[in-house]
Parts: C-alpha cells; sequence; structure tokens
C-alpha cells in the first residue's frame, strides 16, 4: 500500500474512533438523560381512541 493509501486509512479510523467516542461520552455524561428514555408503549401517536 502506498503512503497516501495509509494517511487515508490512519485519518479515517481514526475519525470514526473520534466519533464513536464523543458520542458514548456524550451518553455517558449527560446529566439527566435516564428521564429522557421512554419505551414504545409510553409513546401516544394520536390516532388511536381508547
Amino acid at each position: 500500500m502506498t503512503a497516501s493509501g495509509w494517511t487515508i486509512m490512519i485519518l479515517a479510523v481514526s475519525g470514526i474512533t473520534a466519533l464513536l467516542t464523543w458520542c458514548v461520552y456524550k451518553v455517558i455524561s449527560t446529566p439527566g438523560s435516564s428521564q429522557h428514555l421512554h419505551a414504545q408503549t409510553d409513546i401516544d401517536p394520536g390516532d388511536q381512541e381508547d
């Protein structure tokens, strides 16, 4: 593989790794995120009659 191939591969892998790390950090560190979790039964579509 050429040097430019290695450079592109390293940039791509490190970019995806950084994005994954940032997303996991945001999920873990966001305060009060457990109140925003809902199950499908909690969602009211509004078109169902009781």
